[in-house]
């Protein structure tokens, strides 16, 4: 069902009389448009604005035209059919859902396995062994926190192409865009008193919520990668500087601190238990993500249909 025939029939759901003012419009829209001069002796100004506020009318050369003549004829055939006055057709299409590909869903059982390195050493060895294949060389020429802002630049870079590249904006704005028809219809029809619609709506409601199992699914796909990608660097780090107070792996040193106002180590607890290392890590990932979103122009939020 296509925008134009949604909004016909979301107008007459709520309006009967917009039935008549559709089919006046139509009549004499012969050659595609239509001057209020034509029709105002047969609709009222209001029924006009509603039509232009919809889109139904749009601008024309000589007045308005209509958006799509046949859309508008479905629409009131579809409303024929449903019965009118259920205020239950909404004006927002109903995005497809996401579906996940075999290697998606490989990526994210191997995300699980890789969250056993956190807790079994023999795991944990293995991955970082891997890893200190490309991080152990930097080690040898620039102190620890270089290397920590390399893999935080390296890991805010594909997780801001990874969610550029995997998630649908369009999409995402498609399923708040639903979301926000409903509650201003739900709203006009508390405004009107009419509970048959809010009855509708209520139905109708239940039924979009599936729309936030549709947006966790399209948030949580590249999530499942990026995981992937930053599970074994995390592990790698935790190897390099010493896990839970066992040997670290490389001589990392000191770093004074502003907050403590002395050389401290990487592995001394700042916030809590949270160590040194792991918050310059998330301060230097935040910075380099945003520096690289703005470079790339990426757009990580919906914005509005």
């Amino acid at each position: 069902m296509s925008t134009v025939e949604r909004k016909v029939r979301s107008l007459v759901a709520e309006d009967d009389g917009m039935r008549e003012a559709i089919e006046v419009v139509l009549e004499h829209a012969a050659d595609g448009e239509v001057k209020w001069v034509d029709v105002r002796e047969k609709i009222s100004s209001g029924q006009w604005g509603r039509l232009i506020e919809k889109g139904i009318l749009t601008d024309g050369e000589s007045g308005f035209a209509l958006a799509d003549r046949d859309a508008i004829e479905d629409g009131l055939e579809s409303a024929d059919a449903s019965g009118s006055g259920s205020g239950s057709s909404g004006d927002v299409e109903t995005p497809e859902g996401t579906s996940w590909s075999k290697w998606d869903k490989a990526a994210g059982l191997a995300t699980v396995g890789l969250f056993a390195g956190y807790a079994w050493a023999p795991v944990r060895t293995v991955i970082a062994g891997a890893v200190d294949v490309v991080f152990g060389p930097l080690m040898n020429l620039v102190p620890f926190y270089v290397v920590v802002m390399v893999v935080a630049l390296a890991t805010g870079l594909y997780s801001t192409l990874l969610r550029a590249g995997l998630m649908d904006m369009s999409k995402m704005s498609q399923y708040q865009e639903r979301m926000k028809d409903i509650q201003e219809r739900r709203k006009e029809a508390k405004q009107r008193d009419d509970q048959e619609a809010l009855d509708a709506i209520q139905d109708e409601q239940m039924e979009a919520m599936g729309d936030q199992l549709g947006m966790f699914k399209e948030q949580f796909r590249p999530m499942v990668w990026i995981m992937f990608l930053t599970i074994p660097a995390f592990l790698w780090m935790f190897w390099a500087v010493g896990y839970r107070g066992s040997e670290a792996n490389y001589q990392i040193g000191e770093l004074v601190i502003p907050i403590a106002g002395r050389a401290v180590e990487w592995t001394e607890p700042i916030l809590g238990p949270i160590q040194i290392w792991i918050v310059w890590y998330f301060l230097c990932s935040m910075a380099f993500t945003q520096i690289i979103q703005k470079s790339l122009n990426i757009q990580m939020s919906p914005t509005s249909a």
